[in-house]
C-alpha cells in the first residue's frame, strides 16, 4: 500500500513541477497558420539589463542609437510590432537576422521584447 501512496506523491510532486514552470515561461500555442505564437506576459521592463544584451549583440546591427544600420532602426519599435511579434523576430530571426533563441536566455529574450515593445 506505502509503495503506492509514494507513487502518487511523486506525481502531485511532478504535475505541480509542470504547473510551477508553465506559468513562468511565455505561452506557446499553435497556430495552423504561422506555427508557434508567443504570447509574453505582462513584465516590468528592465532596461539596465536589455541595454547589456543590446550593447552585446545588437548594436553591430542596429546601431549605437537604435538607428539602424544593416538592420532596420528600432527606436520607434514599439509602435511598428507586438510583443508576440518582437519575441518570435529575436527568437526565431527573420531574414538576414540571426535567431538569438540559442544564444540568449529564455529570460533574456523576454528582458529585450519588453523593452523594446517599451520603444515608442
Amino acid at each position: 500500500m506505502s509503495k503506492w501512496i509514494m507513487a502518487g506523491l511523486i506525481g502531485i510532486a511532478g504535475l505541480l513541477a509542470i504547473l510551477l514552470l508553465a506559468t513562468q515561461l511565455p505561452e506557446k500555442t499553435q497556430d495552423a497558420n504561422n506555427g508557434a505564437v508567443f504570447t509574453v506576459q505582462g513584465r516590468p521592463i528592465d532596461a539596465k539589463a536589455a541595454l547589456q544584451i543590446y550593447q552585446s549583440m545588437c548594436i553591430s546591427c542596429h546601431g549605437t542609437e537604435l538607428q539602424g544600420q544593416i538592420g532596420p532602426a528600432l527606436a520607434h519599435v514599439g509602435t511598428k510590432m507586438s510583443k508576440e511579434e518582437l519575441y518570435r523576430m529575436i527568437a526565431s530571426g527573420r531574414r538576414g537576422m540571426p535567431a538569438f533563441e540559442g544564444r540568449l536566455s529564455e529570460d533574456e529574450i523576454i528582458t529585450m521584447t519588453t523593452w523594446l515593445a517599451s520603444l515608442q
